[in-house]
């Protein structure tokens, strides 16, 4: 599966794609909102996973650009930090499939990411 991370926080996008890479997945790796759209206009992922507040371009502004062009079946999960229940429930409004609040364990994003992997089985 190929997932586009977008996230301005290099540790936390380092973090993120070794464990998405670890579990097999393909990652596309993006440290603003801008950079973001265009390659998910470039490379159609099969999942998005995108923090909220990034430079250029926001995380709102990510989901709601997949969305008008056609990306209802692109999931998309929100990283988002604590105490930001009104951007999330924004988020969420606009498409958004999921979220996950920072700081988080690797070992829930693998589970969150494999509800979206159809090739994958959870038992």
């Amino acid at each position: 599966m190929t997932i586009l991370v977008a996230e301005d926080e290099m540790i936390m996008l380092k973090t993120i794609e070794l464990r998405l890479k670890k579990d097999g997945h393909e990652v596309i790796s993006c440290q603003d909102g801008r950079e973001a759209i265009l390659k998910i206009g470039e490379f159609s992922p099969d999942l998005i996973i995108t923090d909220i507040m990034m430079p250029f371009s926001s995380g709102l502004e990510i989901i709601e650009t997949v969305r008008k062009k056609g990306g209802k079946k692109i999931p998309i999960i929100v990283l988002s930090a604590m105490g930001q229940e009104n951007v999330v429930l924004e988020a969420f409004q606009l498409g958004a499939d999921d979220y996950i609040t920072k700081p988080f364990s690797p070992n829930e994003l693998s589970m969150r990411v494999k509800r979206y992997n159809p090739s994958s089985v959870i038992l």
